[in-house]
């Protein structure tokens, strides 16, 4: 408008310039023309103007409409273009920024998210019995009082439970996501580490895996090594949504089923709050009891195989096939999480020149209610089969076998309890209850060897003498525990999170009576302590 009132006001100036300038002279025809002239250019300037002002009133009107959309844009010709979505930013099927806006603590990269994690742990352990053990505890291992070893207490101090983790992810597609999630702590051990000195301990791997997911169909598909599909969820079978016990202690608390291993998953979403899934898992037989001159189950790994020659392997003949089921309702305001699941397993051997597979397996269900919502939840869960020994924490075994050489799967329960308190934000209390249990599987004496698992026959007479060369078999017949702890958060800020952990745990360990020796027994009082830094 400015504009506009300056240009009139020069074209009125010029108009009265010559109308003064004609008043001072005799009026002729060419100064009326030149007046005509002047009034026509005018006309012109103002129409030009108007037509400037009403081209910038549409452009405002026209700005909210063309700004960016989140869904995607549509190229000049009206043809939708896809959008590739990067952390917070979307963009054109144009070549991606090298770096955008990303999600929190995460760093993105050509169209990929990178999410490190993980933390720096500094435990202790003390216990009661000495185990010769470090922040994890085998428990089905708990000393006899015939061990001179075991009647010392045990202290330790870790760092070995800390931990690298990194979660790398992309979209190809609208539908599609694809991710890879490694995870590694310093649990290893190969022959050079000790704790004489440099206390030099091993980078171990954890989980190791792929993931495929296809949002249209609900199908999920993973490939590498992380929790058996047997190991109870907290929401559905989503990867890293495990219910993994609370506790300091690395080998958690009996009853508690569990194995990390290499597998192929296949997940189907029949619902928001129900799922199914299906894996093929590496497996690996354990057994207890005499075994016949000519019965083979497994060797030592031979030179260059890439095991360690100190441990002995199965002779694997079939995956391990894991099925499960989860619903996730919600009950009157409270999550409930339910899954059943079922185990099949091949047990593969040789005796007196033929090769033998004895099929195992068992199932189990568990619940987990948040009673209070975001306070208080339970849990229980439970397990029963043949040949299940490997998948509970106590590792009891999971075959024995006959004098005449043939495997026989052993009968085993598992049972796990717990609650979590979330008394404030920062500020956890955690409780479990748990055991494992073998049936006896007497498989006769011949020849003064006593086959089978729990054999009456075998002799525990010197189970409960200190130092005596009395035989003492020991099988295990029942491991349980009891344990309470809490988890503090010191500090959590934009530099990460301080947490202090304390836990508290009773274990016994009970064997098979016999003949001789009865059925000796034996407990572990165990207090744990934790400071974890998590600096992502």
């Amino acid at each position: 408008m400015q504009s506009r009132h300056r240009l009139l006001s020069t074209a009125s100036l010029s108009c009265m310039l010559l109308g003064f300038g004609a008043s001072g002279v005799h009026a002729d025809t060419s100064t009326a023309a030149e007046i005509a002239l002047l009034k026509a250019q005018l006309r012109r300037l103002e129409a030009k103007v108007d037509a400037q002002e009403r081209d910038k009133r549409q452009a405002a009107r026209d700005a909210p409409r063309a700004a960016p959309k989140r869904a995607g844009t549509a190229s000049p010709g009206g043809t939708a273009v896809a959008v590739k979505a990067v952390g917070d930013q979307n963009y054109g099927d144009g070549p991606t920024p090298l770096f955008v806006a990303c999600p929190e603590k995460s760093l993105c990269y050509k169209g990929l998210t990178f999410t490190p994690g993980g933390f720096v742990a500094l435990e202790t352990v003390t216990r009661q019995h000495n185990l010769s053990a470090d922040i994890d505890s085998p428990f089905g291992a708990i000393p006899f009082r015939q061990s001179r070893s075991g009647r010392l207490g045990e202290f330790r101090f870790s760092a070995r439970q800390s931990r690298i983790s990194g979660l790398v992810e992309g979209n190809p597609d609208p539908f599609t996501h694809i991710a890879a999630y490694g995870e590694f702590d310093f649990l290893g051990a190969a022959q050079t580490a000790n704790s004489n000195e440099s206390n030099s301990y091993n980078l171990r791997v954890r989980h190791l895996y792929t993931t495929v997911d296809r949002s249209d169909y609900g199908l999920h598909l993973l490939a590498g090594q992380t929790w058996s599909l047997a190991t109870m969820f907290a929401k559905g079978l989503q990867v890293r949504k495990e219910n993994i016990p609370l506790t300091i202690d690395a080998q958690y608390v009996p009853g508690f089923v569990w194995a990390r291993q290499p597998q192929v998953r296949l997940v189907k979403d029949i619902s928001p709050i129900l799922a199914v899934g299906i894996s093929a898992e590496n497996p690996q037989t354990t057994e207890s009891g005499a075994l016949p001159a000519t019965f083979t189950y497994n060797q030592a790994s031979t030179g260059g195989g890439l095991f360690n020659s100190a441990n002995s392997l199965s002779l694997n003949h079939a995956p391990d096939i894991v099925g499960k089921v989860a619903y996730d309702p919600t009950v009157d305001g409270h999550d409930v999480h339910v899954e059943g699941f079922g185990i099949g397993r091949d047990f593969y051997s040789r005796y007196n020149g033929r090769n033998r597979d004895v099929i195992g397996g068992g199932g189990g269900s568990s619940v987990l209610v948040d009673l209070l919502p975001k306070v208080l939840s339970v849990q229980l869960s439970g397990a029963v089969g043949a040949g299940l020994g490997r998948y509970g924490t106590a590792q009891l075994p999971d075959i024995t076998v006959s004098s005449n050489g043939q495997a026989k799967p052993l009968s085993e329960s598992m049972l796990l309890a717990g609650a979590t308190l979330h008394a404030t934000p920062a500020l956890d209390f955690y409780a479990y209850a748990g055991m494992e249990q073998d049936a006896r599987s007497s498989q006769g004496t011949v020849a003064g060897v006593n086959y089978g698992y729990g054999n009456a026959l075998n002799s525990n007479a010197g189970c409960n003498i200190e130092g005596s060369a009395a035989t003492c078999t020991g099988n295990n017949r029942l491991v349980r525990q009891i344990t309470a702890g809490t988890w503090d958060t010191f500090y959590n800020g934009a530099y990460g999170q301080l947490r202090g952990g304390l836990q508290y745990s009773f274990t016994q360990r009970f064997a098979f009576s016999a003949l001789q020796g009865g059925a000796p027994h034996a407990d572990e009082s165990t207090v744990l302590t934790s400071i974890r830094y998590y600096s992502f």
